[in-house]
């Protein structure tokens, strides 16, 4: 399951951390929902539990949590996050994108085996 591992940027790592330190809760949550002119946006959210249907990793002391179903979409994907002048976002470096947006709000990847 190497190659599915999902992992944090050691700046993605704190900033989640800050978050559950504040607000509580079991995780980081990622996920996928159907949108966009690609086919996929990415969902990040606060885990306040563990899902019976969920995959979970932990990386540098922070739980992740995936449902089983998106997991083919985001086996091995690196989260980062970054800062640019006031700008903060969380950066995905997804491995199984074919493509993208030119908003970048969505993504597609190769499907069927």
């Amino acid at each position: 399951m190497s190659n599915d591992k999902i992992s944090l940027s050691d700046s993605a790592a704190r900033r989640v951390a800050s978050y559950l330190e504040r607000e509580g809760g079991a995780g980081l949550r990622l996920g996928v929902r159907r949108t966009g002119c690609s086919g996929w946006a990415y969902v990040v959210d606060l885990a306040s539990e563990v899902r019976d249907s969920d995959e979970v990793f932990e990386d540098q002391g922070v739980r992740i949590m995936i449902d089983r179903e998106a997991l083919p979409l985001l086996a091995g994907t690196c989260v980062d996050y970054v800062q640019q002048g006031l700008n903060h976002t969380f950066e995905f470096h997804n491995p199984n994108v074919t493509d993208e947006c030119g908003c970048g709000e969505s993504f597609a990847v190769q499907t069927g085996a």
